[in-house]
């Protein structure tokens, strides 16, 4: 990263010849999610190409913001975790993400929508505690979206983390969602509600009742949705 150097003393100019590459704020967004698989990595970042990941990884590896360790139980895998100096970028990327959420149109945001990105922040920020304490399935479908990529399922077990496929789990469905992408996306952002978007037909919840009552409640939202709109 030195042939990009502000060659300033500011502080600001340091760490954003550190912070500035393209991908590097996207990445340890995913990072300070909770992301520290090689492969978790690359579903948060899709777009990201799998050589420019681990250079990625690698400066930040080089800078002591992230450390690689290995997994006991598979000696081939690492985990990449954040350094205390990663963990105190966490204020940072929360900051950028408010700002983006309040001052950033809406319009042009729901333009950038991605199913499998969308599934993946979702799963992770699921209020689990908010389901019925049994095991219970939910197929999200997409109408505007091509085959394989179209249907999603969340499967919830009392007590786990909610498991994410993108193949039917052969598993009985509690719950049928049923919308357009842009639809669960201004959801997501806390831009939209499941009532509304309900009582405008926009969305269609079909199934058990408990679990369909619920739904704007045990979703969770994005991190920055509690933020509102200002542009």
């Amino acid at each position: 990263m030195t042939e990009l150097s502000y060659h300033q003393f500011c502080p600001v100019a340091m760490a954003s010849e550190i912070l500035g590459a393209r991908w590097t704020i996207v990445l340890l967004r995913e990072l300070w999610a909770g992301s520290t698989r090689f492969n978790d990595l690359r579903r948060g970042v899709p777009r990201m190409s799998p050589a420019l990941l681990s250079k990625r990884l690698r400066e930040l590896e080089g800078r002591g913001i992230v450390e690689r360790r290995l997994v006991r139980r598979n000696p081939d895998q690492f985990d990449y975790v954040l350094t205390p100096a990663g963990q105190d970028l966490g204020a940072v990327i929360m900051a950028i993400g408010i700002w983006g959420q309040r001052w950033v149109e809406t319009a042009p945001t729901l333009e950038n929508t991605d199913a499998g990105l969308l599934m993946w922040d979702m799963r992770r920020n699921l209020r689990t505690e908010r389901l019925p304490a049994r095991r219970a399935t939910v197929q999200f479908i997409y109408s505007d979206q091509p085959d394989g990529r179209a249907e999603w399922w969340v499967l919830h077990l009392p007590d786990r983390v909610a498991d994410l496929c993108s193949v039917d789990p052969g598993f009985d469905v509690d719950l049928y969602v049923r919308c357009d992408l842009r639809t669960m996306t201004a959801i997501w952002m806390g831009l939209d509600t499941v009532p509304r978007a309900r009582s405008e037909d926009r969305l269609s919840l079909i199934g058990a009742e408990d679990v369909a009552r619920g739904m704007q409640d045990w979703l969770g939202l994005s991190p920055f949705a509690a933020y509102p709109k200002h542009a």
